[in-house]
């Protein structure tokens, strides 16, 4: 337990000056809220990397840099109805300032981004020492760059104009890798969850689960055993300009905790810290 809560008070600390930032990039534009950013980061050199993560259909996180503004809403269109959280950004400075401010669970990058180029973009955020799967975007016959792209640490590349079926499977192949699994499904003792269609079972009953419900299943799920604070919820299930309060997680947890009681899982609250799915012995 002191691991933990060491590692969650540090969490929250990080999340704090995450908060702060976060007002900014959510304000009258996203273009000046980047800029704002990028003012606080040049006074703040260590905060590096802060934990974002996601609530809206429960979701992993996503950040799409491409300044093609049809193909860019295309794909947050996309994204968004198949249950992902996703932000987006036009140029390569403004991508690179989010991953340097924010923890994203997957990048789909634009290799010809203005600004800073797509694969400079990757190689710093490579050099930052961040493992978060890439999924680049080049035009059809940009060989030399899908190359240079693999060599510098993206994980798979999709050639213009492509499907969006096509990019989906990608996607969640690319998030299942991330949560070091090949299955679409996260279990816990007699908890199931499928991230393909956003739905849960316990005991093999399908569980009546609204999506802010399955969206903190989800990360619970994913950090079975350990201790998420509220602020790493509240983190977790918002995207820019999305407000979630910690009440309204109290609220949540509390209607989830109900629907999953009856199994030996159970929702523990550490008080003023978090919560932890955990499972009871018999």
């Amino acid at each position: 337990m002191p691991t933990a809560v060491s590692h969650c008070l540090a969490g929250e600390r990080r999340a704090a000056l995450l908060r702060g930032a976060r007002n900014l990039v959510s304000g009258p534009t996203l273009r000046a809220g980047i800029a704002a950013v990028q003012a606080l980061a040049s006074h703040s050199p260590g905060c590096g990397c802060l934990p974002a993560q996601d609530m809206q259909n429960g979701r992993m996180r996503i950040l799409i840099a491409e300044d093609d503004q049809v193909l860019a809403d295309g794909l947050l269109r996309s994204l968004r109805h198949a249950g992902y959280a996703v932000d987006c950004v036009a140029s390569g400075s403004e991508a690179d300032t989010a991953l340097s401010m924010q923890e994203f669970d997957l990048l789909i990058l634009d290799l010809g981004l203005p600004k800073v180029h797509g694969l400079e973009v990757l190689r710093r955020l490579r050099t930052r020492g961040s493992a978060m799967p890439v999924l680049i975007l080049t035009a059809a016959d940009s060989i030399e760059q899908r190359v240079k792209g693999l060599d510098l640490g993206a994980d798979d590349y999709m050639a213009k104009p492509f499907a969006l079926q096509e990019l989906e499977a990608r996607v969640r192949a690319l998030t299942r890798r991330r949560l070091g699994t090949a299955s679409a499904s996260i279990k816990h003792g007699p908890l199931t969850f499928d991230a393909t269609g956003r739905v849960a079972y316990l005991n093999d009953q399908l569980l009546e689960l609204s999506a802010r419900e399955i969206g903190l299943l989800e990360v619970l799920l994913q950090r079975a055993g350990r201790l998420v604070s509220k602020d790493q919820l509240v983190e977790r299930l918002c995207e820019w300009g999305e407000e979630v309060s910690s009440n309204a997680i109290e609220v949540y947890i509390h209607r989830l905790r109900k629907k999953i009681e009856h199994g030996p899982v159970r929702i523990a609250t550490v008080r003023g810290l978090g919560y932890c799915l955990e499972r009871i012995a018999v």
